[in-house]
């Protein structure tokens, strides 16, 4: 698990599909109201709070994204309301959980050598799709409309060569720099191959 203040009454945390296998949940479970996902944003809360000095008492909103092969990013801000008092509010947290599903798949690589041999292992299974992006000195691959038993393949591929990010889609859009639109696979190899 990770966790990154956004600012004041704001931090992201992204879990990854093993955090939640290691807590005994599913993405699936996250759909589900249950008192296993309470107990998840309560420890998550309780983690942030020594970590980065984020106390969250009262009403919070919880909004998790959920990445299709990666795990699950979720934003969690607070409501302050100066009118109550903090010694109530010590164990009352309120949350309005949202849930969205992402269907994109989204590595992040060291250099762009990891890129083009990945590229190349690519071809051979005949995946030719993906958008190329930089950002920040690091690069990034993302898919969308991969089908279910090209997913598997792929993310078992991509993490050989990068790692899922935490990094949110609309983010990379924002800030990063879009190098190759479409089928970024098939266009790396046909120039540096």
């Amino acid at each position: 698990m990770r966790l990154e203040r956004l600012n004041h009454n704001k931090i992201k945390i992204f879990l990854t599909l093993d955090d939640l296998s290691d807590r005994g949940l599913t993405k699936e479970d996250l759909w589900n109201n249950s008192l296993k996902v309470h107990q998840l944003f309560r420890e998550m809360i309780n983690e942030a709070s020594e970590e980065l000095d984020f106390h969250a008492n009262g009403s919070i909103a919880v909004e998790v994204y959920s990445l299709k092969a990666q795990g699950m990013v979720i934003i969690v801000s607070k409501n302050n309301d100066e009118e109550l008092e903090d010694e109530f509010l010590d164990d009352y947290i309120e949350m309005q959980v949202k849930v969205d599903e992402h269907q994109d798949i989204l590595y992040e690589f060291l250099n762009f050598e990891d890129v083009l041999d990945l590229a190349k292992v690519l071809q051979r299974f005949e995946i030719t799709e993906g958008a190329l992006y930089s950002y920040q000195g690091r690069y990034y691959l993302l898919f969308d409309d991969i089908s279910k038993i090209e997913t598997e393949h792929l993310v078992a591929i991509l993490a050989e060569y990068g790692t899922p990010t935490h990094m949110t889609t609309h983010r990379l859009h924002e800030y990063g720099k879009l190098l190759i639109k479409d089928h970024a696979v098939r266009l790396l190899n046909d120039y540096f191959s």
